[in-house]
């Protein structure tokens, strides 16, 4: 490995918290050489140099570093469900909520969680527990900044209220950021804690073997308390919720027995 890419990557995880040595060397060198270049910038110390002057640079260098694609509420409906039927459910049983947002990506999804949840109760009064297995994604997730794209279903309101538009980039107000707390997680080996008033993990259980699946919906049956909920994505519908001790309580969200 070059010199040169190797002080370009210690000094990325000391400004941003990206680890540069978890993806695969070639490929980013490659994606990286392009952008540098179509920049007109010739080397990788100069790269980084140009982004601690230039912070529409930083924001186009993180939007490439995301190969994650999401969206904050992303299938809008199905948090129009959560927001006008499941939440005032789980409030009228308890003010204080315990809620994890399960491989949580980018944070699009806590921040979403965060977001709904404001128009119940003062921000201050909001935690939210958020884990990925990727230190990367967990990373970005804590800049909480995003390209336009990811904000295509956020009501005008709520994007007026926590966001403030950088260059081509939007920010998620520090109110917001202050309600998640981050940290890596790995959902096949490690413990799930609990109990859970709501557990929301969406689009990740398809990449899993049926077994893997099967073994998770156990685990997060078992994380949540009687009568909480677990709220999955729209390719994720659970054929038998009985073998989880799970009831329908809507489409895509299950009440534990």
């Amino acid at each position: 490995m070059s010199q040169d890419y190797q002080d370009f990557m210690v000094n990325i995880k000391k400004k941003t918290g990206i680890d540069l040595s978890l993806y695969k060397e070639a490929q980013m060198k490659r994606r990286l050489v392009s952008l540098y270049e179509k920049k007109g910038y010739r080397s990788f110390r100069d790269f980084y140099d140009g982004m601690t002057k230039d912070r529409e640079l930083l924001y186009e260098f993180l939007d490439r570093m995301t190969i994650n694609v999401s969206e904050f509420y992303r299938n809008a409906k199905r948090w129009e469900v959560l927001e006008k039927k499941i939440l005032p459910k789980l409030l009228a049983e308890n003010k204080k909520l315990k809620i994890w947002s399960a491989a949580c990506s980018t944070g699009e999804e806590p921040y979403t969680i965060a977001m709904i949840l404001s128009n119940f109760m003062p921000l201050s009064q909001i935690q939210i527990q958020a884990t990925d297995l990727d230190e990367n994604v967990i990373a970005r997730a804590k800049i909480g900044l995003y390209p336009e794209r990811s904000l295509n279903e956020v009501p005008d309101i709520i994007k007026k209220k926590y966001f403030t538009k950088e260059g081509s980039m939007f920010k998620v107000s520090e109110d917001i950021k202050k309600t998640v707390t981050f940290k890596k997680h790995n959902l096949l080996a490690d413990s799930f804690g609990g109990p859970y008033d709501l557990i929301v993990c969406r689009n990740v259980l398809i990449y899993f073997t049926e077994e893997a699946k099967d073994q998770l919906y156990l685990k997060f049956s078992q994380a949540l308390r009687k009568d909480g909920i677990f709220f999955v994505g729209s390719t994720e519908q659970i054929f038998n919720p009985a073998n989880y001790q799970f009831d329908t309580e809507d489409t895509f969200f299950y009440r534990r027995k």
